[in-house]
């Protein structure tokens, strides 16, 4: 399996329990030959070959041998059991961690192409198949595969002549282990993928739920939620026919040699061919290989449905990360930002230009202004300062270096953004201040709150800063979350500061704390600002107007309103 290297990390575990678990296996084929034996002594005693009293002391030796067998076999298995869940949860704890670590290291544009249910339920639902793989299948793969080696000797000790008519349907049962495992494989792909765009619909519904009430579309969700259900559930009945016709023709072709067997060996034992014991062993190691090529359709079904998920983890961990890199201490920014013919469209819009040859300049400590219509390219121009989306033509410096030049992590450490929708996090208020910085002491936090205007509302929740936020901070009015998003641009201390549309939806009140607030952020540092609001730019250093993914307009707020361009147009229109 392809996840076998984080087994070995905890080798000194797992592999003593595989030992153990081989030795348990091992032992158990005792059971059959005793037993066996015990079988065919009363026909040898029949045959006068066997005396009663020996009889009876053959019986006693044999269950005293079985018991302390038994007892050996109990204490081997609770070392196999808690070492298999040692080992493999410690070992599926380390894949969770490696496959959450290497998402949130994927760029942004793999986010944008793949939905949230359909990622969680990767990372969720097929690691709890892997799960039970891992502790349960291959497990009882490996004491099948002991079990059946070891009785297929066994009965070619016992006889010959009755193991190759035994044997004779082995090719049978592996070629429909092959035809039927890569089928039930692709049922496994199917049945996760369907149940993956069913959680899809759980996680956008439960997301906007104002929005699912507001429209009255409970049945409407309910509906969809049953479309994609109903996928599920077709895709995992085709499996499941798949795997039952698997396991009922092998049961039937195993015990129907077994049954062939029987007969030829009665034929053989009336003869004299063969003593009684050695043909009581010998059925009952047959039953035992019997029964662990029965459980083989089972097993391979598992693995192969593992291997279906699984596939999908693997392509996360085969995806190629962001080269964040990290601050060494010599690439500091002092705030200077500066675009040449910048050109971009998105990857999955090849064909529409986003920004055209745009061009503006920012020395630090400066504050400028992008305005324009909605679809002008604002916030793909963050994004690329931002480093989700590489520019396809131009260039864009920070301090007059190339930008490809200075680590993400560098370049996104000096930066700090405020978005209209604010995300916030299901914590608390401090843990979600403490965001911008993790780490920062309580002190900090308050004093970023202050200086964001936040103190005072936050101070009124009974639990004050400790208040639980609600997922994506539902418990907070707008205002409420902008001041926080805020304090958290305070905390992180950033160089250069990124405002979209900060106040664009919010009322006339809350605009003047979060701009007041704004006003304290923006001190000293690089600011670059969307908005439609004109108190939002009204002060503003410089203002780029952009039309079409083109800045067509440049200038103060005095300067573009007495020219009468788009600017004076959107300021009279309210699109300011």
């Amino acid at each position: 399996m392809a996840f076998y290297r984080y087994l070995r990390k905890y080798r000194l575990i797992f592999y003593p329990s595989l030992a153990a678990l081989f030795i348990t296996a091992g032992l158990s084929l005792a059971f059959p030959y005793f037993l066996g034996s015990l079988i065919g002594s009363p026909i040898e005693m029949a045959r006068g070959a066997v005396e009663v009293d020996l009889l009876q002391e053959e019986v006693n030796r044999v269950v005293l041998i079985l018991l302390s067998l038994l007892g050996l076999q109990a204490f081997l298995a609770y070392w196999r059991v808690r070492g298999f869940y040692k080992a493999g949860e410690s070992a599926l704890n380390d894949i969770r961690r490696d496959v959450f670590a290497r998402l949130v290291r994927l760029p942004v544009s793999f986010f944008h192409e793949h939905r949230a249910g359909e990622l969680s339920t990767r990372v969720a639902g097929d690691l709890e198949v892997l799960r039970e793989t891992l502790l349960t299948t291959v497990p009882q793969l490996a004491r099948q595969s002991v079990i059946l080696a070891g009785g297929l000797v066994f009965i070619f000790i016992s006889s010959v002549k009755l193991s190759l008519i035994m044997l004779a349907m082995i090719p049978v049962v592996v070629l429909f282990i092959a035809i039927f495992g890569r089928k039930i494989r692709t049922f496994s792909r199917q049945a996760q993928d369907a149940l993956a765009a069913g959680n899809v619909v759980v996680e956008e519904s439960t997301q906007g739920i104002q929005e699912v009430k507001a429209y009255g579309n409970e049945e409407f969700e309910e509906r969809r939620y049953a479309s994609r259900l109903e996928e599920f559930l077709s895709v995992t009945l085709r499996g499941a026919g798949a795997r039952a016709f698997f396991v009922s023709f092998v049961i039937f072709v195993l015990f129907g040699s077994i049954s062939v067997v029987v007969w030829f060996g009665a034929g053989m034992l009336m003869r004299g061919e063969i003593s009684g014991q050695e043909f009581g062993r010998f059925i009952l190691f047959s039953v035992f290989v019997g029964a662990s090529l029965g459980a083989l359709p089972e097993i391979v079904g598992q693995v192969q449905k593992a291997n279906g998920a699984t596939e999908r983890l693997r392509e996360i961990l085969a995806e190629e990360p962001e080269a964040a890199g990290t601050d060494d201490g010599t690439t500091a920014l002092t705030g200077a930002v500066e675009a040449r013919g910048l050109t971009f469209g998105y990857p999955s819009r090849p064909d529409a230009t986003v920004l055209d040859e745009v061009s503006f300049a920012v020395e630090p400590g400066e504050r400028i202004a992008f305005v324009g219509a909605s679809g002008a390219g604002k916030s793909t121009l963050f994004s690329l300062l931002l480093g989700f989306y590489e520019p396809q033509g131009g260039r864009l410096l920070f301090d007059g270096k190339d930008a490809g030049s200075i680590p993400l992590g560098v370049r996104r450490g000096a930066m700090a953004l405020v978005p209209q929708d604010v995300l916030l996090f299901g914590g608390s208020i401090a843990e979600n201040i403490a965001y911008g910085r993790p780490g920062a002491s309580e002190d900090e936090i308050r004093a970023a709150a202050r200086s964001a205007y936040a103190a005072d509302f936050i101070e009124e929740f009974p639990e004050g800063y400790e208040t639980l936020v609600g997922p994506r901070g539902v418990k907070l009015s707008g205002g409420q979350r902008q001041r926080i998003a805020i304090a958290r641009a305070i905390l992180a201390d950033p160089r250069i500061l990124l405002l979209d549309e900060a106040t664009s939806a919010l009322d006339s009140e809350s605009e003047r704390l979060v701009q007041q607030a704004l006003d304290e952020l923006m001190k000293g540092r690089t600011s670059l600002i969307i908005a439609h609001r004109l108190g939002t730019v009204k002060h503003a250093d410089r203002i780029y107007v952009l039309q079409e993914g083109r800045i067509n307009e440049t200038g103060r707020h005095e300067e573009l309103i007495d020219a009468g361009g788009t600017y004076r147009l959107l300021a009279q229109t309210q699109l300011l």
